[in-house]
């Protein structure tokens, strides 16, 4: 069974990291313990400053400091990423003269990997060839993937000063999450319920110096203000994504029929998309946008990033629903489409609620088993209080929840409006048919993972190959379609 990540998850509930008995102060000798070992108490500085200075920052002199420890890998293309913009907000605090410093522990498979990754990082590291310390660090703040950034407070005495949730609080705040404390994050979330308590689409997609969109031309402008009273759907999308590529068609093809079906209605009722781009250049982006026939921001507009942090976007492709009064409806459009398509609008609860009562009733009718076209085990007809649960269709690829028709055996489920009934032997024939066209569907997407690690732009989430890398921790049973890159 093939799972994608919950975006339902409350991103206000920051995770502390584990404590074993009472947390201590930070002293120099709980600092030694923690980053040195019997035969080292001091740290390799940035291969910048070595060229100036001594090679070697004593551990000592991080007493009364706020502490990043940075479980990172040169090998892992989401790890290379954050580096990048976790980079700009190490220089930027240091530039003020915060008192922030982080440790590097490295996950790299070679000293040459490990030094060529460090060579552009600002701040200290424990040498590679200690690997007994970075084992006791993964296992002390159980770290499960990478990168991963555990933010230690000099006076941690309470067990709410340590985070190990570090990468989120540097995508979602920047610089503003420091000093990292539990009364500095409460502000920045009592901040962000105030800016949604007061938002307005207007205020969602202009600027100090644009009012307007554009339509598929590029040239002509639209106003904002135009979407006032309209159900609106925030796109974030890239042409690079091959998830955003597949999914792209189907979305086109649920507007226009949700438009023509309110166009039917009469009344004034409207509804539109708004596409927020993550191409890498302009011509990606007029070519990938001239495939669509709603309205898009302008490329590299600030607000798309200000978007992606707002609503805490995790991957792409996400659509973003906003409604008449410009507030939130929810960021499940994407699977809100692909689960009941052009019904699904207007997105509310209240709808769905009533579509997944309509399942209800014609899963009554669905036979108890069946055999499908590409899979050699009898399917089971289960629910989510019968052993289902939101998953992966194996035949679509697209989100499911609910019911579903699943593999007892394997694991493998696929939409009841995805199965193909067959007899047992002709479910064999199909399946070998299957297997080789996924092989050179395979081929094509490893090539877009090669395309992807050399991607500008930072990645948001970690993907399971982090953890079957990771030398300390098993692999974690889990399946993220694609990375968000903001």
């Amino acid at each position: 069974m093939k799972v994608e990540m919950n975006l339902d998850n409350d991103s206000n509930n920051l995770v502390q990291a584990p404590t074993n008995g009472n947390s201590e102060k930070l002293s120099p000798s709980t600092l030694s313990s923690l980053l040195g070992s019997k035969d080292r108490d001091y740290l390799l500085c940035s291969t910048a400053a070595a060229a100036e200075t001594d090679q070697q920052v004593k551990i000592s002199d991080l007493e009364g400091k706020v502490i990043g420890i940075y479980f990172s890998a040169n090998w892992y293309p989401p790890c290379r990423n954050f580096n990048r913009v976790l980079i700009g907000v190490y220089e930027q605090l240091k530039s003020n003269g915060s008192n922030f410093e982080i440790v590097f522990v490295s996950s790299d498979e070679d000293l040459d990997a490990f030094n060529n990754y460090r060579e552009n990082m600002p701040w200290l590291s424990i040498p590679f060839s200690d690997l007994e310390t970075k084992k006791a660090l993964n296992r002390k703040y159980d770290v499960e993937s990478i990168p991963c950034l555990v933010i230690l407070q000099p006076d941690n005495t309470k067990d709410d000063d340590t985070y190990y949730d570090g990468v989120e609080l540097i995508y979602r705040y920047g610089v503003d999450a420091f000093p990292f404390t539990k009364e500095k994050l409460d502000e920045l979330r009592r901040e962000e319920k105030r800016k949604h308590d007061s938002q307005t689409v207007t205020n969602l997609l202009t600027n100090p110096e644009r009012d307007y969109l554009l339509d598929q031309t590029i040239t002509r402008k639209v106003p904002v203000d135009s979407l006032k009273g309209k159900t609106v759907g925030l796109y974030l999308s890239a042409q690079w994504c091959m998830p955003c590529v597949e999914f792209t068609p189907k979305l086109i093809s649920i507007y226009q029929k949700i438009k023509q079906a309110l166009q039917e209605k009469g009344g004034g009722e409207d509804f539109e998309i708004v596409f927020v781009s993550n191409d890498r250049d302009q011509s990606s982006f007029e070519s990938y946008f001239g495939t669509m026939p709603w309205l898009a921001l302008p490329f590299r507009d600030p607000t798309a990033r200000t978007l992606a942090k707002y609503f805490d976007v995790q991957w792409i492709p996400c659509l973003i629903i906003i409604g008449p009064d410009g507030k939130t409806v929810t960021k499940q459009g994407r699977n809100l489409i692909n689960l009941y398509q052009e019904n699904a609008y207007p997105f509310t609860d209240a709808k769905v609620e009533s579509l997944e009562k309509e399942l209800e009733e014609a899963a009554k009718s669905l036979p108890r088993s069946e055999y499908h076209a590409g899979h050699r085990h009898l399917l089971t007809l289960v629910s989510e209080g019968s052993g289902g649960g939101p998953f992966i269709c194996c035949d679509c690829e697209e989100q499911g929840s609910g019911w579903a028709y699943q593999c007892l055996e394997c694991g493998y489920e696929v939409h009841p409006r995805c199965i193909r009934a067959v007899t047992p032997q002709s479910s064999i024939e199909d399946r070998i048919q299957l297997d080789f066209s996924r092989q050179l569907r395979d081929v094509s997407h490893e090539r877009f993972s090669a395309d992807m690690a050399t991607s500008p732009i930072p990645a948001r989430n970690q993907a399971n190959e982090a953890s079957s890398k990771f030398p300390y921790k098993k692999k974690k049973e889990r399946i993220v379609r694609q990375v968000f890159c903001f």
